[in-house]
């Protein structure tokens, strides 16, 4: 699972990192465009696409970096309102494993399917209460390259348009796909976020064709050994906190009996 991450990047710098078009009308001028600390769904986040120039599909595709509401919403969608899609169930991620079948993802997963960059997530230990009477404690923990490097995670998109408005700007979105989690990210959590090595990229954003099968398998535990999870403070439990501070480590949680292979 992944309901919430953290990302740094400039979408200039990431554009200018992949040779790609920066496309998100962001102000790549101030220092904190495109970031969150605390990203959670239904904002706006950055994606990278592969995808022809518009109306010239021989043209050969092209990285552009996209801004996506973080919540797909399918292309068949109802509207609620003039130019307002009606709420569904909030489809920030899909299973990796039925994608491919799934009514809300199938058409996506054929020829829209995007990388979204993050410096880390967050998943939450549920422990057991300390007391009888007690509440169970959810712990934060933040999932990160040790280096400190990007992560880029397999996901999906969808345009929605308003058919009774075919003029109305179109709703880009998009959902993460998750996996079964493997190596020592298991003692957190049981699902993770599912990471597309950048040598499958070509194969994974290719627009024209669907993505070979054995990209939507669970990665390997070599593939995550550099990815470190540490506790953090529960400032992040509240999406309204949002700086630097929620990525410091929370000393508080490394005790020995945590999970082991974590500190």
């Amino acid at each position: 699972m992944c309901g919430r991450y953290a990302t740094t990047t400039n979408p200039a710098r990431l554009a200018a990192d992949l040779d790609a078009v920066d496309e998100t009308g962001l102000d790549a001028t101030l220092p904190d465009a495109g970031v969150s600390y605390n990203v959670a769904p239904t904002t706006q986040v950055l994606t990278v696409v592969e995808r022809h120039a518009h109306g010239d599909p021989d043209d050969d595709p092209r990285l552009r970096i996209r801004r996506m509401r973080w919540g797909l919403i399918p292309s068949w969608t109802k509207a609620a309102e003039p130019g307002v899609p009606a709420k569904g169930k909030p489809l920030f991620n899909a299973r990796a494993d039925r994608a491919i079948t799934a009514p809300s993802f199938r058409d996506a997963a054929k020829h829209k399917r995007c990388l979204v960059p993050m410096d880390g997530w967050y998943e939450w230990l549920v422990e057991p209460a300390p007391t009888r009477k007690g509440k169970a404690v959810k712990r934060p923990f933040y999932m990160s390259h040790a280096d400190g490097s990007l992560l880029y995670m397999a996901g999906l998109w969808s345009v929605w348009r308003d058919r009774a408005q075919p003029d109305s700007p179109p709703l880009l979105s998009c959902t993460i796909l998750t996996t079964d989690a493997v190596g020592d990210l298991t003692a957190v959590h049981d699902r993770m976020p599912l990471p597309m090595p950048r040598e499958h990229w070509a194969a994974w954003l290719d627009p024209d064709h669907p993505a070979p099968a054995d990209l939507l398998t669970p990665p390997s535990a070599a593939e995550v050994a550099t990815i470190v999870a540490r506790p953090v403070s529960t400032l992040v439990n509240n999406v309204r906190n949002n700086g630097p501070e929620l990525l410091e480590p929370d000393a508080t949680g490394g005790d020995p009996a945590g999970p082991p292979g974590l500190f």
